[in-house]
């Protein structure tokens, strides 16, 4: 490798994580009128990414924006995601960081009326972002990522959805997946052509039909929930859901604070093999205040 093309990688490795300001985030909102939330969810959350027992870089990447300012509270809540990228020599953690970065600002600066299109729109330039990167920069090509993202906002839950990274909703003493995982051995499942079992054994089990980056267009699901007191939200990369059940993460999810459930979830995938990265963001909406 020649003097000028490591530069080169270095000078493009910059561009593509530089970092935007919190002013930036917001611009959209700067000129709109006051407004005040009409209920305040209190919340508390742990988070935490793990390289596995068997990887050797981290290509999963979690991110969350608690806004203080209440016209943004009330408009586009609190914002909290995880993302598992894919493509290899680093072409993945580089995916996870563009999606959940543009992302974020995508949203928050997004003058829609309401929040799943802000959503979609966010997707919109996430997935342009990544996907244009990957077609100009050589060894880039392919890369792309999974995204879950959690909007909290009065008394309302927002999820936005593309790959088979999970959320799962825990309430009154019992865990329901919310999303929809977009892999094949999933669609096969739903279709009736495989058992769970049958898909937990497939070879085919990390082949994923939709993501973020790898083709010119991409939609989300969308889903929503009412925003209820003693919810627990858990956001996961497949490197839990692959390793520990959903029952599991209740058990361990009804007996602990956010921080030690997202620490003792990773240490359970950890110590039945660990085949990939493994990340979690448990997000507690402790009350809602009306």
């Amino acid at each position: 490798m020649t003097p000028e093309t490591n530069q080169q990688e270095e000078e493009e490795e910059r561009e593509i994580t530089a970092r935007f300001s919190t002013d930036e985030l917001v611009k959209g909102w700067q000129e709109r009128e006051p407004k005040q939330p009409c209920a305040t969810p209190v919340i508390v959350f742990g988070a935490r990414t793990d390289l596995g027992r068997v990887r050797e870089n981290n290509e999963d990447k979690f991110d969350f924006y608690e806004p203080e300012d209440p016209t943004i509270l009330a408009t586009r809540g609190s914002f909290y995601a995880v993302a598992d990228g894919m493509g290899g020599h680093a072409a993945g953690q580089i995916a996870s960081e563009l999606a959940l970065k543009n992302m974020l600002a995508a949203y928050y600066n997004s003058v829609a009326d309401d929040v799943p299109s802000a959503l979609r729109e966010a997707v919109t330039i996430s997935n342009d972002t990544v996907f244009n990167i990957a077609a100009m920069i050589p060894g880039r090509t392919g890369m792309g990522t999974t995204l879950t993202v959690l909007i909290v906002i009065e008394d309302r839950c927002f999820v936005a959805q593309v790959g088979d990274s999970r959320a799962y909703l825990i309430r009154n003493g019992e865990i329901r997946q919310v999303t929809e995982d977009h892999s094949w051995v999933a669609e096969q499942v739903r279709r009736g052509g495989m058992t769970e079992e049958e898909a937990e054994a497939s070879p085919y089990r990390n082949v994923i039909t939709r993501c973020i980056g790898t083709q010119r267009d991409t939609v989300p699901d969308i889903f929503d929930e009412d925003a209820m007191e003693e919810d627990v939200w858990v956001l996961c990369s497949d490197g839990l859901s692959g390793h520990v059940h959903a029952d599991e993460i209740l058990k361990i999810a009804g007996s602990h604070c956010p921080s030690e459930v997202s620490r003792q979830l990773i240490e359970l995938a950890n110590s039945r093999g660990g085949r990939d990265n493994i990340t979690t963001m448990i997000v507690k909406i402790k009350e809602v205040i009306k």
